[in-house]
């Protein structure tokens, strides 16, 4: 019989273990196998649980979006033998702005059993605490890299984000601050726009605000991770 592929939160800011649930801990110390966005930041979060199991036994493979179907099939070889296996991020809930959705795929199809474990993700963590709407939201990952696309773009989510629909989109941290600006000069005057920046760091910090109240106060946001939310 097939194994149990678990789907497993890791770390989206500071490091604590006791972030993890006992529950999940207790299944990542059971597992040898994994499938993962990076190896070395997988292999310091599992030295993080304080698994028991050596770093050398673990067997890991490393995974994008741009994996043909026949490489991530030969990934799930050892679920098929009947071992447990996981699949990490590289932050926050596998399958969630993250190419894990590929390998659960294809474990559908195998017939094997799929198991999402509790744990952190930023978008729902920043809907939470935005004020917005969490009964209608849109999220729409990353904005089209084209100016003229992006601001299209930007004006149909404030269409839908007066209607009461949230929007939740990200960017890339080095080009947040651009984003910012655009968001601010094409969004009308009494759009509402949430920031939610470093979720689950020390200095985490999540305001909201209509954009002519951003306008007379211009956050740094550059080079941090950050989630943009338009809402009513």
């Amino acid at each position: 019989m097939p194994g149990v592929l678990y789907l497993i939160p890791s770390f989206i800011g500071f490091a604590d273990k006791r972030l993890i649930s006992q529950k999940n801990l207790e299944i990542i110390h059971t597992l040898k196998h994994f499938i993962v966005e990076n190896e070395k930041s997988a292999r310091l979060f599992l030295k993080e649980t304080a698994t028991p199991i050596a770093q050398s036994e673990f067997s890991i493979a490393v995974m994008d979006k741009h994996h043909p179907e026949s490489e991530i099939k030969e990934m799930l070889q050892p679920v098929q033998e009947g071992y447990p296996m996981g699949i990490l991020s590289e932050a926050g809930l596998p399958c969630i702005a993250d190419p894990g959705n590929l390998v659960v795929n294809e474990a559908h199809k195998q017939g094997i059993k799929v198991v999402p474990l509790a744990g952190l993700n930023s978008l729902m963590m920043a809907l939470m605490a935005s004020g917005f709407s969490g009964q209608q939201f849109t999220f729409h990952g990353y904005l089209p890299h084209d100016k003229k696309e992006r601001i299209r773009k930007i004006k149909e989510m404030e269409r839908e984000a007066v209607k009461g629909i949230t929007q939740i989109f990200m960017e890339t941290p080095y080009r947040n601050q651009k984003l910012f600006e655009e968001l601010v000069q094409f969004c009308q005057m009494q759009t509402r726009l949430c920031l939610a920046s470093n979720i689950s760091f020390t200095d985490e910090w999540i305001v909201t605000r209509n954009v002519g109240e951003w306008k007379k106060s211009i956050p740094v946001i550059d080079k941090k991770p950050v989630v943009f939310l338009l809402g009513s």
